[in-house]
């Protein structure tokens, strides 16, 4: 027997290769399949079964595109309703896989199909289960995604949960492995562990919701507590995992199209397409095509592009480094944005040689940022997560979290330079592209972000400023 996860930081997802006696099933596949297929043939094995925890909200399943090629069968789990062929698992139906089981536990709470999938060896002992969003490390499924196609609210899908977890989950033992969907960093939950594997036992001891002595009101509380609002391309994804998609060989033949910087130009005129920039923040920083977003590849691109564009039908040029085109249409489309119409031939210097406008956005160190704070008293935004401000900030900043950057948009000063920052710089830098996009040029970005602002000494604080803006 054998099992791999296959682990995909930008979108913190953990897809599972499983082997035995020459056949192999997949669990939560990424869209771009060839690794699955290249493995199976390595190890001489068919794929038999393509199991599906539930339908995804932060990404797209390869599912559809690997049975397609592989003839593997499709596995999701009760209450399922995909507009394809697929079994649709009984509670506790059993699937052999060479010498081993695989059971289908239904555990629904983050949605009502999802399902987790108990791993029996050869020896019908009890060996790992993949829980997909139901059980994370350190956190569970949130139970708010799924509100509006279950016709409940978030509490109810919370005490569904919590009723999942302990007559499916808990009684299991401590040894059994745990392989979540997903680790740190992603939207799914909370407060996730950065460990990508854990055992059933430490869980117990370590996850806030699997406590013993939880009341299911308490459990409904911790886990509803705190929410944010998900990113708005969740249902968009859902909707692609249940009714389908294009194989991604199309959508990067389709998007992979060479574009001078007349014909770009053109294009993004002619179709309202998203001029989209990849490249390092430090190069876009420098120049960069007048009102492109940036959203580099170095950082959790997918995901950004997924919560701040938003719609996935929304047309994309892009501007990439050299070799990095098939790379970013692939990313675009893990999150659904298939809508690639073609790429700046020859990089963003090409549009500098045939001497089109360009912008830049102005930055200035933290020792710079210092100096201006010592001479007056400067409007400061910081586009940090919530829990990063409370966690510590700068004094009398304002926390404007990037996430939902176009609600502050009105607050921000309109004839005074106000000052940005982040964690490192990535993401301030996204905010000044997006603000500079709408007309807002009165900015500066503090290159190095808080890591280098408390390294030269700027006052801190801890305490949460009233005017956060939600």
């Amino acid at each position: 027997m054998k099992i791999e996860q296959i682990y995909t930081g930008c979108l913190a997802q953990g897809a599972y290769y499983i082997e035995s006696n020459g056949e192999v099933a997949i669990i939560d596949p990424l869209r771009e399949i060839q690794p699955y297929i290249d493995k199976a043939k390595n190890d001489k094995a068919r794929i038999k079964y393509i199991f599906e925890t539930h339908f995804h909200a932060d990404f797209v399943s390869g599912h559809l595109t690997l049975a397609k090629e592989s003839g593997g069968e499709i596995i999701f789990g009760p209450n399922a309703n995909p507009a394809f062929e697929a079994i649709i698992a009984k509670d506790l139906q059993e699937f052999k896989l060479g010498d081993i089981t695989i059971i289908a536990l239904h555990t629904p709470g983050h949605t009502m199909e999802s399902t987790t999938y108990l791993l029996r060896d050869d020896k019908n002992r009890d060996h790992a289960i993949f829980s997909g969003d139901t059980l994370f490390l350190g956190d569970v499924g949130r139970p708010d995604l799924a509100q509006k196609a279950a016709n409940i609210s978030q509490e109810q899908l919370a005490e569904i949960l919590f009723d999942s977890l302990r007559t499916k989950i808990m009684p299991l033992a401590d040894d059994v492995i745990v392989y979540p969907a997903h680790g740190a960093g992603s939207a799914c939950g909370k407060n996730m562990m950065k460990e990508t594997v854990d055992t059933l036992g430490n869980q117990k001891k370590m996850n806030y919701a699997l406590r013993a002595d939880m009341t299911k009101e308490e459990f409904v509380k911790e886990v509803t507590d705190g929410l944010l609002p998900p990113p708005l391309y969740f249902p968009l994804n859902v909707k692609m995992n249940k009714e389908g998609y294009a194989d991604i060989d199309q959508v990067i033949k389709r998007g992979a199209k060479p574009l001078s910087p007349d014909d770009f130009e053109a294009l993004a005129t002619k179709t309202g397409a998203v001029v989209l920039d990849v490249r390092h923040q430090i190069e876009f920083v420098k120049g960069h095509v007048p009102r492109s977003i940036f959203i580099g590849l170095e950082g959790g691109f997918a995901p950004w592009v997924g919560a701040l564009i938003a719609d996935t039908q929304q047309p994309i040029l892009l501007v990439t480094p050299e070799g990095k085109v098939e790379e970013t249409i692939t990313r675009l489309s893990r999150v659904g944005f298939d809508n690639t119409l073609g790429y700046l031939e020859g990089g963003f210097a090409a549009w500098k040689n045939m001497e089109k406008s360009y912008d830049i956005i102005e930055s200035i160190s933290a020792e710079e940022f210092k100096d201006k704070m010592n001479e007056k008293e400067v409007p400061v935004f910081d586009v940090r997560k919530e829990n990063e401000y409370a966690s510590e900030h700068i004094k009398k900043a304002i926390n404007s979290p990037l996430d939902f950057i176009n609600k502050y948009l009105t607050d921000l000063p309109e004839n005074e330079t106000f000052y940005i920052h982040c964690a490192g710089g990535y993401r301030s830098v996204i905010a000044a592209s997006i603000l500079k996009s709408r007309g807002i040029h009165n900015l500066v970005d503090v290159a190095g972000g808080f890591s280098a602002i408390k390294k030269v000494g700027i006052p801190t604080t801890d305490y949460v400023c009233p005017t956060t803006l939600k």
